[in-house]
């Protein structure tokens, strides 16, 4: 963008802040506009036939969420719910529909964000049919060390209920608190409450790579 694009967007842009477990916006919902992570986390998610949430992504700081609606100007076919206390900037729809249409780099650059998406999306989905869910629920707990660390007592910093573990794995929330009670039990990991922290990551990295 240029100088002038960038000052628009900027002056254009609303700051909003959001509180564990609410909603940036539901499912079939018409977007008017995207929002830029600044702080904290959202999960996306999308609404099966039995009713069950499949979480597709975890957004975090400096992702943009809901383009692909704004774009397409479909309505949006994911939820996104804050699973920390957040810090979003909303963009309205014209000041990046008016960029789009005006400048083929900033219009390059979003097509190539959202092949990115297509991408782990694609991967999500070889996930789902070649692992099992105990390979996919190791790799989970892997993923989210990986990307947002610990708490100084070595907890997992981003601290997700069983049920979204399970709808991040794909698998019933029961399955999944009995597959984490057997991790437990084999000293992979420990828990307190909802916190967990992985104690033989060599074992738990083994067995998501299927050894």
């Amino acid at each position: 963008m240029s100088k002038e694009e960038l000052k628009a967007v900027s002056d254009a842009k609303i700051t909003k802040s959001l509180k564990k477990g609410d909603p940036l916006f539901e499912e079939g919902e018409k977007l008017n506009g995207v929002f830029c992570v600044r702080a904290g986390v959202s999960k996306l998610s999308k609404l099966s036939s039995n009713g069950k949430d499949q979480i597709v992504k975890l957004a975090t700081k400096g992702e943009v969420i809901g383009q692909r609606s704004v774009v397409a100007e479909e309505t949006s076919n994911l939820s996104a719910k804050a699973v920390s206390d957040m810090e979003v900037c909303f963009i309205p729809k014209e000041a990046i529909v008016s960029t789009l249409h005006k400048n083929p780099d900033f219009t390059f650059e979003v097509l190539r964000h959202m092949a990115h998406d297509l991408r782990e999306a694609d991967d999500v989905i070889v996930n789902m049919s070649q692992k099992t869910v105990k390979q996919r629920i190791a790799e989970a707990l892997l993923y989210l060390k990986t990307n947002f660390g610990e708490d100084s007592e070595g907890f997992l910093a981003l601290v997700l209920s069983r049920e979204d573990i399970a709808n991040v794995v794909g698998t019933a929330t029961e399955s999944c608190i009995r597959i984490l009670s057997e991790f437990r039990s084999k000293g992979y990991i420990e828990t307190s409450g909802k916190r967990m922290a992985i104690t033989d990551e060599r074992k738990l990295r083994d067995l998501a790579e299927g050894f």
